[in-house]
């Protein structure tokens, strides 16, 4: 099935990236690594960053094994820093 994915950019993220979010269209199931491939490498370089948490619809997810499908939205959370 085809559609799109809502990919949302939080924090740092968003001005690493140059908008707060962005809707790429997919030809079915696809994972994170379809994702990142599909995006410019300046944008997905950041994104890659294993330290960057993920929420799917909400949701935190872990990276490995992740699946979108049309109509899911993805978010990206730059990793928390501090002492």
């Amino acid at each position: 099935m085809t559609g799109s994915v809502r990919l949302v950019f939080l924090g740092r993220l968003a001005d690493q990236c140059g908008a707060g979010e962005l809707v790429l269209e997919l030809s079915g199931l696809s994972t994170l690594d379809d994702i990142l491939l599909g995006l410019p490498t300046p944008l997905a370089e950041p994104l890659a960053d294993p330290r960057v948490k993920l929420a799917l619809n909400g949701m935190l997810v872990p990276r490995e094994g992740l699946v979108v499908d049309a109509g899911d939205e993805l978010a990206f959370l730059p990793p928390v820093s501090g002492g």
